[in-house]
């Protein structure tokens, strides 16, 4: 049950500007991103020597990058999938969404995407079951796959790594009050995108992924977060907030009242067409 929400057609939740986006050299998700391949004797013909997955990447961007790396066809490391044997929980049903861990990864003489992808997984289950994470999704009466979908949010949400515990913050009040996430990043996930813009049709998508018509959280992980957002979601910031919006670079507001929220997002559209003006 939805308590004291505007409606849906009026309430933006998460918009940022792009100077934003900008400033903070945060990795745009649904962007095919060059590959940060690094090859230790500086041939650039020579097959690189390591793989960097970046935090919030989705699953599909890893799968290219992956492919790129191992010099194969388009497609082949998604496909491994079936035979890669991952040991993914009951709750992710074979979707390895949020389990790729972002991190350097070796690419040995007999890497394989089947190798690589167990490699991402097994170093997840180890950060994920650990403390803080596990600790803190017990805490939090959730288990960790919620905590690891959670952190996902809160990777393609925070503007800044100091931002990351408020916005966990902001999902657990709306949960906890029963009102719907109404998270822009469901959205462009849903719709395989990067978009600092989300309009009232987006918002009326049929998708078990839509955070502004479904109740609590998407089914899976929306991409795989870093090592910040999952302490985020496991310790989030003491606050009453239900609101946010990045009025510009290092100015990320947070609020409880809608009132004041319409305020904030008043002013960020004003320097958003400001800085439009002046280009």
């Amino acid at each position: 049950m939805q308590m004291n929400t505007p409606p849906r057609s009026t309430i933006r939740l998460t918009r940022r500007g792009r100077i934003a986006l900008i400033a903070t050299g945060a990795v745009v998700a649904a962007t095919a991103v060059a590959v940060a391949l690094l090859s230790l004797d500086g041939d650039e013909d020579a097959r690189p020597t390591t793989l960097v997955i970046p935090e919030g990447w989705r699953a599909g961007q890893v799968y290219e990058a992956v492919d790129k790396a191992l010099a194969l066809p388009d497609g082949t490391t998604k496909k491994s999938l079936a035979k890669a044997h991952l040991k993914l929980p009951n709750d992710a049903e074979g979707n390895p969404e949020g389990y790729l861990f972002p991190a350097t990864y070796p690419l040995t003489a007999k890497a394989t995407p089947e190798s690589l992808l167990s490699y991402m997984v097994d170093t997840a289950n180890k950060k994920f079951n650990g403390a803080p994470v596990a600790a803190g999704a017990q805490r939090n009466a959730m288990n960790v796959y919620q905590a690891v979908t959670i952190a996902s949010i809160v990777q393609a949400e925070a503007a800044t790594k100091a931002d990351m515990a408020k916005v966990a913050r902001v999902v657990f009040n709306r949960l906890e009050r029963g009102m719907p996430l109404q998270m822009d990043s469901t959205i462009n996930y849903a719709l395989n995108r990067a978009t600092l813009k989300t309009t009232a049709n987006d918002t009326r998508i049929d998708s078990p992924y839509n955070s502004y018509q479904r109740m609590g959280l998407p089914p899976t992980p929306i991409g795989n977060p870093g090592e910040d957002a999952l302490r985020a979601a496991a310790n989030p910031a003491p606050g009453e907030w239900l609101y946010f919006v990045t009025v510009k670079p290092g100015d990320t507001r947070f609020t409880a009242s809608y009132q004041q929220h319409q305020r904030n997002v008043a002013e960020f559209n004003a320097a958003r067409k400001s800085a439009q003006t002046a280009r």
